[in-house]
């Protein structure tokens, strides 16, 4: 480890890359994604064959010299603290659960583990759970023999057998089918593989386990979609990576060291910089690597001011809101804090991201159930309070029922002796429409 300018922590790639490969842009800091999630970045690490568009990801074979150690930028005490732990943590094989939002980093922890491990002379193999269909998952994992299946003409070793006295990641393993869980909690236990269709246990393997996700693992247990012994077979040592918006310090170096590796050289003003520190990243380290790529190539000039930003980037635009498919508490609390202070009406705003299926209806009740919160369980209220006129009440129940989104107001109906206003204008006896009346689109 060494400290780089400006006090940037840096883990050095320790490897035999040559000048022309560190001159090429795209540092290994940022994890990539091209309609699937490569296992690794391409700069920076020996040629790997990896397979892209949501199907497994797989560093095949063990390099020369050993796997390289990826390049971790940041300077925040969050990240040295995570690169410490992840190299303590590699001088043994206790499994390793790793979590963490979309886009902040969770294979390359992963790979660090392995590269100061005792294995980074073996196979580092990752598995995209997400992106590969049980059936086909099942024969990824433990492999085949011949006839087992259509097109299975020999026999094939699964990935667990390939990164024997490596290290396997499984990567989004929440989203395993809770008969795979079962299977992989099997061989947990013993270390045994019996390929599809084998009628006998093949072989033993020596492999050690590190497992990432981006849901809450326990809330997913009690749901009833995840196995609770299997999640305190993988929880051995948990890693967390905060999203970016809980380290803002890093992003200047981010930013920094991904611009001192492109091919165009640009530069930005402080007042550009500041509002890439202030914004919310909520695609994480992912995103920023794409608003600067952007930039690279899209800015006319070669310095980069508040002008030549996405808008959504820009400090007080409303665009800064729109919602994607995480932080739904979060995306809930920004829509209803910009109806309430009249920056977003509800039709010109919500109604049309709803319409272009930028919220869910699940956004769009715990949007309604923040409205009725706020005035005691009444709808004529909430359509004040989102900005609507008072004639919009009907249209607004009737749009609610048709997308199955109406909330029981009378969960919210609390007694309120001393405000008066409260019950002043309270919906009709009957509620709002069932669901299945007809709504209009606004104009």
């Amino acid at each position: 480890m060494t400290t780089g300018p400006h006090g940037v922590f840096l883990i050095q790639i320790l490897s035999f890359r040559s000048h022309a490969a560190a001159a090429q842009p795209g540092p290994l800091l940022y994890p990539s994604r091209c309609g699937g999630r490569p296992s690794v970045r391409r700069t920076g690490w020996p040629r790997a064959d990896t397979m892209t568009s949501g199907k497994t990801s797989h560093v095949g074979t063990a390099q020369p010299g050993g796997m390289a150690r990826p390049v971790i930028v940041g300077r925040s005490a969050a990240i040295q603290a995570i690169c410490a732990l992840a190299e303590r943590v590699a001088g043994g094989d206790a499994k390793v659960l790793i979590t963490g939002e979309s886009g902040v980093g969770k294979d390359l922890i992963a790979q660090l583990i392995h590269a100061h491990s005792r294995r980074a002379r073996h196979p580092f193999v990752a598995v995209n759970c997400a992106g590969v269909p049980e059936t086909l998952l099942e024969s990824q994992l433990f492999g085949h023999v011949k006839g087992a299946f259509t097109d299975a003409f020999r026999d094939k070793a699964g990935m667990l057998q390939q990164a024997n006295h490596g290290t396997i990641f499984l990567d989004e393993v929440a989203e395993m089918s809770l008969r795979m869980q079962a299977m992989f909690l099997r061989f947990l236990e013993n270390g045994e593989i019996q390929p599809v269709g084998a009628d006998w246990v093949r072989t033993h393997v020596d492999v050690r386990i590190i497992a990432a996700t981006n849901k809450d693992l326990v809330a997913a247990v009690a749901a009833g979609h995840f196995r609770e012994d299997l999640m305190y077979r993988l929880d051995v040592v948990h890693i967390r990576v905060p999203p970016l918006r809980e380290r803002a310090e890093d992003i200047r170096a981010l930013v920094e060291h991904h611009l001192s590796r492109a091919e165009r050289r640009i530069t930005l003003t402080e007042d550009a910089m500041r509002a890439l520190e202030t914004y919310r990243w909520p695609g994480n380290v992912r995103e920023l690597q794409n608003v600067v790529e952007r930039l690279i190539w899209t800015s006319p000039s070669d310095v980069v001011g508040m002008e030549d930003l996405p808008v959504r980037l820009l400090p007080g635009r409303t665009e800064t809101i729109l919602p994607l498919r995480e932080r739904r508490r979060q995306r809930a609390d920004d829509l209803f804090k910009a109806l309430t202070e009249g920056s977003f009406s509800f039709w010109e705003h919500v109604h049309p991201l709803f319409l272009d299926r930028d919220l869910t209806r699940h956004d769009l009740r715990e949007l309604v159930k923040r409205g009725l919160a706020a005035t005691r369980g009444n709808y004529q209220a909430v359509v004040r309070l989102f900005g609507m006129p008072e004639t919009d009440y009907k249209r607004f129940l009737n749009f609610l029922g048709t997308h199955g989104c109406v909330v029981d107001f009378r969960e919210f109906r609390t007694p309120a002796p001393n405000d008066v206003a409260v019950v002043t204008g309270a919906p009709p006896a009957e509620g709002p429409p069932r669901r299945g009346g007809r709504g209009t689109r606004a104009s």
